[in-house]
């Protein structure tokens, strides 16, 4: 199940980035997994109320639904990334971010988090402990 709940998360929130990128993002589940103001495994961090936007869009969550040829591959290859990741103790790019958004939208939180930087069409982000409790 833990497979299965990464492997959606990325998917859906990167499947048409970079493997760094689809990488970054499932690090970013795996960091708020280790977080204490998150709950504490993945299928808890990727289905929290309206954290990742695949789970509130009314779309269906599974991406064996999506079978064109390039969705059908992206799923191949993230279901490895994320398979390693999880063996590995998903220390894959090494990143702390606990936050990102497509770099197309400005959450209202941004301004609280420090960013670590961009990799893809995604902006990454970590709370600095000084700005508020994160």
């Amino acid at each position: 199940m833990i497979l299965e709940c990464l492997v959606a998360a990325m998917f859906f929130e990167a499947r048409d980035q970079t493997p760094d990128a689809q990488m970054a993002v499932a690090e970013v589940i795996l960091n708020r997994v280790e977080h204490e103001d998150f709950p504490n495994d993945v299928c808890g961090v990727v289905y929290e109320d309206r954290q990742f936007s695949f789970t509130h869009d009314g779309m269906s969550d599974d991406p064996e639904t999506y079978t064109r040829h390039d969705d059908a591959e992206a799923l191949e290859e993230i279901r490895v990334i994320a398979q390693d990741l999880l063996t590995d103790g998903g220390k894959g790019l090494g990143i702390t971010s606990t936050h990102y958004h497509a770099t197309y939208v400005r959450p209202f939180w941004v301004d609280v988090y420090d960013l670590d930087g961009r990799i893809g069409d995604h902006l990454f982000y970590t709370c600095d402990g000084n700005k508020r409790n994160c």
